[in-house]
């Protein structure tokens, strides 16, 4: 990617044919409410900001500018939550794969307390998004979160980074453990000890995605499904976005497609910045009403401590079970095998509950563990790279792009988009992952 500086080539190929794709056949579709009537875009419009995806950061961001006063347009090259935001495992949580042990050590603690402070600031949008929209379908919770220690060395890891907070923040949110606590919580043997982060909820993704949506289009934010950004250009006063049947001219862009941005021309060399990493998600037939009560019955949302991370909560009688390591670029029924046999080694005695739903999506790793949100030049913003911690995170990114565009320069700590740095050896990303992830679940296998 080029210097923040010079910004984006602003002139992308030419449009090129659109064919929708078929979203994932997930849990969340099953039980989505219906998306608000939407239609692609047809001739020319105008905005103040063109917003090019409508996933959480996009239409947050669509959400935060109009209450600015500004005018923005969204366009979706699908429909809103295809990507991400519909194929998450709808657990909130205030966290960065970077812990903040380690911000404090490579980045002093001033800086340290300004990621956590961001990190909470993200889970306390979401309950406010929901509330002013009134998206009483998305099921939020607030029950918290375990963190469930698979052997004792990554249980004496999690216990001294809760202690970290305590005395660095006067975070008294966590609460360690013993392993028989977590068998009550869980329902399962598997595990050592843990540690309780209360701030931490669930929620139904598709449902608060399509929340936000028709709370913007109640407003008459114009919302286009169906309309890929076949190009983004620079014009004398503001930015030109063609797509296959009109254009947008605006003052600014927002670009807020995240794992998604090789889809269309406009947003193509973003991806470049990002490592794709697909996560895969189960979901059970309802357990029957013995079992279900003893499986997870806190409603709290759950994560093991192996490299190869899985997390799973309870929704509607349902286990659902999700994790790392689904390779390629389409679903694998090898991966969900895994993940179904992962699952029963954590839960056995769900082994003869058939399964209900898979499916697969893309979780954007950056080279520094981080988000990334601001200015790429005078035109152009960008927010992506959620690092597997997008339903809250995203949902801050749309008021801080939103911040930017009205001339403002908030203080987002090492999510700074100036730090943003292009993948080396692009090309080589698939195998490298692939080793990477073998080389996690290897040491997994083994108990290291």
């Amino acid at each position: 990617m080029r210097s923040r500086r010079n910004g984006p080539d602003p002139v992308t190929a030419a449009p090129t044919s659109w064919q929708a794709l078929d979203a994932a056949p997930s849990l969340w579709r099953a039980t989505a409410s219906p998306l608000p009537a939407l239609s692609p875009l047809a001739g020319d419009a105008q905005a103040d900001v063109v917003i090019i995806g409508a996933g959480y950061t996009g239409l947050s961001a669509a959400h935060h500018l109009a209450a600015s006063g500004l005018a923005p347009l969204v366009l979706e090259a699908n429909e809103p939550g295809w990507g991400a935001s519909g194929r998450n495992g709808g657990v909130i949580t205030a966290k960065f794969r970077l812990s903040f042990p380690a911000i404090a050590a490579g980045h002093g603690r001033g800086m340290a307390k300004r990621m956590y402070d961001i990190a909470h600031e993200a889970t306390d949008i979401v309950a406010e998004l929901v509330d002013t929209h009134g998206i009483r379908d998305a099921g939020l919770t607030r029950a918290g979160q375990i963190k469930a220690a698979h052997n004792h060395e990554t249980l004496a890891y999690a216990v001294k980074e809760a202690q970290w907070l305590r005395t660095e923040f006067g975070d008294t949110t966590m609460t360690v453990l013993d392993a028989g606590q977590v068998r009550e919580e869980t329902g399962s043997a598997g595990f050592v000890g843990g540690v309780l982060n209360a701030g931490s909820g669930g929620i139904h993704p598709l449902n608060y995605l399509r929340g936000l949506a028709r709370g913007l289009t109640a407003q008459g934010i114009p919302v286009h499904s169906q309309t890929p950004a076949l190009s983004l250009k620079r014009e004398r006063d503001g930015v030109l976005v063609e797509t296959p049947r009109g254009t947008v001219r605006a003052k600014q862009a927002i670009i807020a497609t995240n794992s998604y941005s090789d889809l269309t021309p406009a947003t193509r060399e973003y991806q470049r910045t990002l490592i794709p990493f697909r996560s895969a998600i189960i979901a059970t037939e309802k357990l029957s009403p013995n079992l279900a009560a003893s499986v997870m019955p806190t409603g709290r949302t759950y994560t093991e401590t192996k490299r190869m991370m899985r997390w799973f909560r309870m929704v509607d009688d349902r286990i659902v079970f999700g994790g790392r390591g689904a390779f390629g670029k389409t679903d694998s029924a090898a991966a969900f095998a895994a993940l179904h046999k992962a699952m029963i080694g954590i839960f056995p005695q769900v082994a003869d509950v058939p399964l209900a739903f898979s499916w697969s999506g893309l979780v954007a790793m950056t080279l520094d563990s981080v988000p990334h949100v601001g200015r790429v030049d005078d035109r152009v913003m960008v927010a992506m790279g959620y690092n597997g911690a997008g339903v809250a995170m995203s949902s801050l990114m749309g008021r801080y792009l939103a911040a930017f565009a009205r001339g403002e320069r908030p203080d987002v700590g090492l999510l700074d988009v100036g730090r943003m740095r292009p993948v080396p050896f692009y090309a080589l990303r698939e195998p490298a992952v692939r080793l990477v992830a073998g080389w996690y679940q290897f040491l997994d296998a083994i108990g290291r």
